[in-house]
């Protein structure tokens, strides 16, 4: 018997006693998430929340928060007249290091951590969302879920390549344990919450 043989038989003939797999119907749940307290949890890690009714009214609130000359981006054609440069004739990825606004749309966000849920196809380029000055996201009300275990029932059978999880923009405590937003990607995140008078959530 060779060395591997007896490190794989070893390692058989020591299997722990086999444990049946713990309950998780307890985190089950067909309400929708609140948007309350998404808000007051994105408000928390430092996100801001705004409820419109439009496109034009975001449009409308990025032009008077962030006034002219700034390099606005988004895949979205509703923001055609807003944004100053085109994704489609982006030459390189380089090319983005001085975005100052980027406005994508997500899936859904979640109430219990103030999470949204984006995949690469809203995003154009997978760095845009971490190296924008200002991340704007926008959400349809009805599309908020109450916790991550919901999340992931939601995208364990969608198709993508890459998605990720963005709460609040960047952020760190580690020196001293005081909080610093901005210390490494978006300085600022706000969440653009459609149709929030049309929903359920609360």
């Amino acid at each position: 018997m060779s060395s591997r043989e007896k490190i794989l038989a070893a390692v058989k003939a020591n299997q722990p006693d086999s444990t049946a797999l713990p309950d998780l119907s307890v985190f089950e749940t067909t309400e929708q998430g609140s948007l309350q307290k998404f808000a007051e949890v994105l408000g928390t890690i430092g996100g801001k929340i705004a409820y419109v009714s439009g496109y034009n009214e975001i449009a409308g609130i990025i032009n008077s928060q962030y006034g002219i000359g700034v390099k606005i981006v988004s895949p979205l054609k509703e923001f055609k007249e807003l944004i100053t440069d085109n994704l489609d004739d982006l030459l390189s990825i380089h090319d983005l290091h001085d975005v100052d606004v980027a406005i994508l749309k997500a899936h859904f966000g979640v109430a219990e951590n103030g999470a949204v849920w984006i995949t690469e196809n809203e995003m154009a380029h997978r760095v845009l969302p971490f190296v924008t000055q200002h991340l704007a996201i926008v959400i349809d009300a009805a599309t908020i879920v109450s916790t991550m275990h919901q999340a992931y029932d939601r995208i364990s059978s969608a198709i993508y390549g890459f998605g990720t999880f963005i709460a609040g923009p960047s952020k760190t405590a580690d020196i001293e344990q005081s909080l610093v937003i901005g210390a490494h990607g978006p300085r600022s995140m706000t969440v653009f919450v459609l149709n929030a008078n049309s929903g359920t959530a609360k």
